[in-house]
């Protein structure tokens, strides 16, 4: 030991994993050092001594389809991966590392990958390995070596035009169904095949076939791996186009690239015969040397990965590459789903189809190992709904103005106070620049921000006023009360024109679409209806309509909601109290027909957070919702797959949240600790936090004639609404 004072925490066997090799050995955790030592000579360090100080982090790794497998990082960049006897034992380690206090994880959160990747901002490459990383995936064990996609088919051709999409293999199938003659014999076998079936007895990343591609550069690994020889020269790796038809043909060749293919970086030295080794001659007579490559790479193994990287991050892979990552590591990987999708592996393949924990024999514990490191493990999965599609340049986000925000300030125009207690509700009439504001003291308030006064105040009675709505083109607000009503009052003549009784118990919320003229409401009796209209009985009088044209019974109280139309329907978002977050689709013809209909599909569940939603909002184009609920949790979803693109948890909950834009989007979050935070969605990095207040900010929202944001909150005793505007 380094120091004869250290003090013993936890000794665990493991071993070390290393290609091919699985080197046994003891970890010994001291209060002050971690130790491994091998229980052989090899090993170049007789005992590996990391200092706990020196500890960077700790991350969890899949190993033979068991959760026993750790990667530790200390801070000089090394790293050290081992497995654990069994699950209890790694998390006994890392309880007990969790109570040492020098042992401080500089663990930063990760930025999201997903959005980063859409947006353009990392490459296909890139994005790949760090899925790959994700899924367990490492260059330390062979048996889950990092997988990447056959791209091009074309190996013939003395040019190639990256342009011609029919030069790209369909990576909506898997490797093994892009030949339909021979996935008909495959499933004319699977048929008669016993349970549990399977279209593929071979996978399409084992040791085997990683080493087939490296056996140029790792040859000791291939010895190792086939006792001391060489394959047959007829069945090692000689000809990419040859490898590729195989691949196509072979009722048993089934295997994916590696990363070394698209790693332009390097020398492509796997594909050189830099040892000079003899691995014999083919039944030709030629002598296996290098790998034979396609014409168009003109004999240059820099060439041929320089070509497969601009293949890689061409338009038509960025379009279609999230249909591959669904079959690998999404939601075609395993189940009906990768029925559908002609994806089905042999049972070994999968985690959870065998529990070695349970096995006692060690004879055919090893045995079982043995046939699941042989066969191929299929990727963690990642990913339970459709992988979202990268944005083509044409779609990218992007400005000269936007690029150059390394990052943002805003700064304060003007404060004022507002309210006696919470703000409910802040909204902005563009037609006259005001901001309007409900609280639950029962007041309406307007403010103009181009004369910085307060223009009107009016108490609605000693009820709360809960949520506000302006109807398009008129001086007519919708107001919704604790007293269970809609109130419709008329600005510019000061009266209140019509009492609704709406609903059974609050009104929460409430949206108008001004393109079908109809509002909608949303209360704590658990219901949304919409109604039909308005009606207009004189220049003073407007009226909502008697009819309610939907509603739907809920199974908790509605906190929020928003909308969203498509070419043929409403599709109204729901937030309720159980942290479901709805979606309720409504056929826009019956909507046009003015009467009530109750034969409308139920609302479907399209995400679902820990605890009550609190706010949720689409961006410009509808693609993304986000969603904050009261157990800290924000969450941006890709509206058409359901994947979720971006998600913190914070120690205080975002109250409330808009979408902002400058050339990139961003979203702005307000929350219970008085802070102001903006979040780039394009990279999902915090650009802009401040505290502004002492008390709990409750709204925000975008005035965008003004380019100005109104924050509205309790500052010591005083509610306030704070105008903030984008510094140049």
């Amino acid at each position: 030991m380094e120091d004869i004072f250290e003090k013993i925490v936890g000794e665990y066997k493991v071993n070390e994993i290393s290609p091919l090799v699985l080197n046994p050995g003891r970890l010994l955790l001291t209060d002050s050092c971690l130790y491994f030592q091998a229980y052989n000579n090899i090993h170049p360090d007789p005992v590996m001594v990391i200092k706990n100080k020196e500890i960077e982090d700790f991350v969890r790794k899949r190993f033979l389809l068991r959760y026993i497998g750790l990667e530790i990082k200390w801070k000089s960049g090394k790293n050290l991966y081992i497995s654990f006897q069994n699950e209890s034992d790694l998390l006994d380690f890392l309880a007990k590392t969790k109570k040492l206090q020098n042992i401080k994880l500089t663990r930063v959160e990760a930025e999201s990958m997903a959005l980063k990747w859409q947006n353009g901002k990392i490459s296909n490459f890139e994005y790949l390995m760090y899925l790959n990383n994700l899924a367990d995936r490492s260059f330390s064990d062979l048996t889950q070596y990092p997988v990447f996609p056959w791209i091009l088919t074309d190996y013939t051709s003395q040019e190639i035009n990256l342009k011609d999409e029919r030069v790209y293999r369909d990576l909506s199938k898997p490797i093994g169904a892009i030949n339909s003659d021979r996935l008909e014999k495959l499933k004319e076998r699977c048929e008669e095949m016993d349970e549990p079936k399977y279209l593929y007895g071979s996978h399409y990343s084992t040791p085997g076939f990683v080493l087939f591609y490296l056996v140029r550069k790792f040859p000791h690994l291939m010895l190792c791996l086939q006792n001391g020889r060489f394959d047959h020269p007829d069945r090692m790796f000689n000809n990419v186009g040859e490898t590729f038809k195989n691949c196509l043909s072979n009722m048993s060749d089934f295997k994916e690239l590696i990363p070394e293919f698209y790693d332009d970086s390097s020398n492509m030295e796997f594909l050189v015969n830099s040892y000079r080794i003899n691995f014999g001659s083919r039944h030709d007579g030629s002598a296996v040397n290098n790998v034979i490559l396609p014409p168009w790479a003109k004999n240059s193994p820099k060439v041929f990965g320089k070509i497969l990287r601009e293949a890689l991050e061409s338009d038509f892979v960025s379009a279609h590459l999230h249909n591959w990552i669904d079959l690998i590591f999404g939601c075609k990987q395993r189940g009906k789903e990768a029925e559908l999708a002609d994806n089905l592996f042999y049972h070994l393949c999968y985690e959870g189809a065998i529990d070695l924990d349970k096995i006692v024999d060690p004879a055919e514990k090893l045995a079982l190992e043995v046939q699941i490191s042989e066969f191929g493990q299929i990727p963690k999965q990642l990913f339970q709904k459709p992988h979202v599609a990268r944005n083509l340049p044409q779609k990218l986000l992007l400005s000269p103005s936007s690029v150059s925000h390394q990052t943002l300030e805003f700064d304060n125009i003007m404060t004022y106070n507002a309210h006696r207690d919470s703000i409910t509700s802040v909204i902005f009439d563009r037609n006259s620049d005001t901001v309007i504001s409900t609280s639950k003291d029962g007041i309406l308030k307007c403010y103009s921000i181009d004369e910085r006064r307060q223009t009107r105040s009016i108490s609605m009675g000693s009820s709360p006023l809960s949520c506000c709505a302006k109807i398009p083109n008129t001086n007519v607000l919708a107001l919704g009360s604790w007293e269970n009503n809609i109130l419709l009052y008329n600005s510019s003549y000061g009266k209140t024109t019509e009492t609704i009784p709406a609903h059974e118990d609050s009104v929460t919320c409430l949206c108008i679409v001004e393109e079908m003229g109809i509002l909608i409401s949303g209360s704590w009796d658990c219901t949304v209806k919409i109604w039909k209209g308005f009606d207009k009985i004189d220049e003073k009088v407007f009226r909502l309509s008697n009819a309610m044209l939907a509603s739907c019974f809920l199974e908790d109280k509605v906190n929020c909601l928003t909308y969203k139309i498509t070419e043929d329907s409403l599709q109204v978002v729901i937030g309720i109290e159980t942290g479901e977050i709805l979606f309720w689709h409504i056929p826009k013809d019956a909507l046009e027909r003015q009467s009530f209909h109750t034969n409308f599909e139920e609302p479907t569940v399209f995400l679902k957070h820990p605890q009550k939603i609190n706010s949720l909002s689409f961006n410009c184009d509808f693609t993304k919702l986000a969603s904050s609920s009261q157990d800290g949790t924000l969450i941006v979803s890709d509206v058409s797959t359901g994947m979720n693109l971006f998600d913190r948890k914070f120690t205080s909950p975002a109250t409330d949240l808009c979408w902002f834009y400058d050339g990139l989007e961003f979203l702005l979050l307000v929350n219970y600790v008085g802070e102001f935070l903006v979040w780039d969605l394009v990279e999902g990095k915090l650009k802009f936090r401040k505290r502004l207040m002492e008390g709990p900010l409750t709204k925000v929202l975008v005035l965008p004639t003004k380019q100005m944001v109104a924050i509205a909150g309790k500052d010591e005793r005083n509610y306030k609404i704070s105008c903030w505007k984008l510094r140049e």
